[in-house]
């Protein structure tokens, strides 16, 4: 049987038919998203096809005579000029996905990087198997072209591989081999969606959140009182006489604050969103102080405000009064300055210049609700922080870790000191020039419902559950002379994949690590019996079940851990690797004895 077609006209078939299609492709797109295109968008997108995929022309020119040379079997020449494609199709989008957006760049996310990957993927795989297809009947005619003898034709002819030798099982191994390494990497590509599904529902609860506490109150940052005091100045500009207004700031030369904080949750939807109320007292003095270059006659006592910041107004409870030198003065919105405070409450103060160098006592007590943070500023010379709560899930931050603090399942107490010589400024402050939330410190509640981050912590070790189950197959079928079809790797590929779906969803109902043995118990059934239905052992089976319950286990003890993952992950992966090259010590890669039996 003598050829009709050469490899250049193969390729060229090829190439042309993928470049037309992949245009037609990307025409059809920008058709639908832009009704309105020209012809010259036709043109570019031929053009851009042909002249990017011309490398891949040049590439099947110099592999066809190759795979015809070196592969004797028609199914092992259309296996490899498959792979071949596949391997084109893999670079072309990797190419195209870091030209759209730089995978390595500080702003861009990795994740991003891989779905422009998956969808450059299908459309190029697309063109390439609709081409592939077209000229079946001329890769056949090529492929089937070179035969030596009569019975090599036959088998040819009738699709089946009877040749038994060790180079044929050899090439079948590699193969199936390179085909095992590219499904690993190609099931990984539905973790990025479900990545996506996981960030969407955490960002579902984030969203639930601040609805709940939009209507209750937000995180609060508290600013005890502080004594506003205007003065006027009068200066000569031009000849004429310009008065101007000004202030200082006058803070409490000792502030003690006491609280308790107690929590409760409000259920909305399948989240459970923590608020809370707290109760505090402070107590203080004054030290009524005039700045050396301040002039006593220019200043407005009657304008003196005593005032208090509040990040969140719907926080507050009941009327917030202050005690002054045993005077009940009420607090109101509104501030005179917005020096220290954006958001705040004030009240006049009755003041005078006999106030001078006199001290100025004060009592205020609050009945504040909030979420999630409660922070305080440290504005005032001597101060001393303590709250308490029966919560027992805080994280203490802020600028300034408690100086003492206890924490056990009855909750925490902490206490935070301060002093003028630890803080950046005075009692006495005509300029108030640094960032207050520099300053703060408070405790954070947390609500033990990091289910989210511990399944993105699973999504990541996708890989390790993907590579070594499917090694896992790999090496079991050839031990076992039952090849696994790549189809059947893929729905192993599925089943792992469905596993994170279970756990993200299940936990949202029940504990995650409830979420996880149920998960990880249904996907070990499922493979196990999966397993067992193929290679007719339940001895296999049960072998399945154990190494990949393992590695679940495994997966389970890193995720709980925190400082040393790495170190626990180093560890048992060496120990993996260890019972794996243990295991296929006696495997006979090159198919001395199992060319009669291993097929791809």
């Amino acid at each position: 049987m003598k050829s009709s077609i050469t490899s250049t006209k193969l390729a060229l078939k090829l190439w042309l038919h993928s470049a037309l299609i992949l245009a037609a492709g990307i025409f059809s797109y920008f058709l639908i998203v832009d009704t309105e295109l020209s012809l010259i968008v036709l043109i570019a997108s031929l053009f851009l096809s042909i002249t990017c995929s011309f490398p891949a022309f040049i590439i099947l020119i110099i592999l066809l005579p190759l795979v015809r040379r070196f592969f004797k079997t028609y199914k092992n020449r259309l296996s490899t000029l498959i792979l071949l494609f596949l391997l084109i199709a893999i670079i072309y989008s990797v190419l195209a996905g870091m030209c759209y957006d730089n995978p390595f760049g500080k702003n861009t996310s990795f994740k991003f990087f891989l779905i422009n990957i998956s969808i450059c993927m299908l459309i190029v795989s697309a063109a390439i198997a609709i081409a592939f297809f077209i000229n079946k009947k001329y890769i056949s005619l090529y492929f089937l072209s070179s035969t030596k003898n009569q019975c090599i034709m036959e088998e040819n002819l009738n699709y089946s591989v009877t040749q038994n030798n060790v180079a044929l099982t050899s090439n079948k191994l590699w193969i199936k081999g390179i085909i095992t390494a590219v499904l690993i990497l190609l099931m990984l590509i539905p973790t990025v969606f479900v990545s996506n599904l996981v960030e969407e529902r955490q960002e579902r609860q984030n969203e639930v959140k601040k609805e709940v506490s939009s209507k209750w109150a937000g995180e609060q940052t508290i600013t005890f009182p502080y004594l506003y005091i205007p003065y006027t100045i009068t200066t000569t500009s031009d000849g004429k006489i310009v008065t101007a207004k000004k202030s200082f700031i006058i803070l409490p030369e000792n502030l003690s604050v006491s609280g308790s904080v107690s929590t409760e949750k409000r259920q909305r939807s399948i989240y459970s969103v923590l608020l809370y109320n707290t109760s505090l007292v402070s107590k203080g003095n004054f030290n009524i102080r005039i700045p050396a270059d301040v002039n006593a006659s220019a200043i407005n006592w009657n304008d003196a405000n005593i005032c208090f910041g509040l990040s969140d107004f719907k926080g507050i409870q009941q009327k917030i009064s202050a005690n002054i030198n045993n005077g009940i003065h009420e607090l109101t919105a509104g501030l005179p300055t917005n020096e220290i405070d954006k958001t705040g409450l004030s009240a006049p103060i009755n003041l005078s210049a006999d106030n001078v160098g006199k001290t100025l006592s004060f009592e205020l007590p609050l009945k504040i609700k909030g979420s999630d943070q409660l922070h305080f500023l440290p504005l005032a010379g001597d101060s001393h922080f303590s709250l308490t709560s029966a919560w027992n899930s805080p994280s203490f931050d802020g600028n300034v870790l408690p100086v003492e603090r206890s924490l056990n399942n009855n909750g925490f107490e902490a206490n935070w000191n301060f002093n003028k010589a630890n803080l950046p400024f005075s009692t006495l402050l005509e300029n108030f020039n640094f960032k207050k939330d520099d300053y703060a410190f408070g405790v954070t509640l947390l609500q033990p419902t990091d289910q989210y981050a511990k399944t993105l912590r699973c999504v990541k070790y996708a890989i390790l559950f993907i590579g070594l189950s499917f090694s896992l197959f790999f090496i079991v079928e050839i031990m076992q002379k039952k090849p696994f079809h790549p189809v059947q790797y893929v729905l192993v590929g599925l089943a792992l994949i469905v596993f994170y779906t279970l756990l993200l969803s299940i936990s949202e109902f029940l504990l995650f690590d409830i979420a996880y043995l149920i998960a990880s118990v249904a996907t070990v059934s499922l493979i196990t019996l999966y397993a067992q239905s193929h290679f007719k052992s339940w001895k296999v089976a049960g072998a399945f079940a154990g190494t990949i319950g393992f590695i679940y286990g495994f997966i389970f003890v890193l995720i709980r851990l925190e400082d040393t993952a790495l170190l626990v992950g180093s560890i048992g992966l060496f120990i993996i690797l260890a019972i794996t090259m243990y295991v296929s010590r006696k495997i006979n890669w090159y198919g001395y004895s199992l060319a009669n039996n291993v097929s791809v």
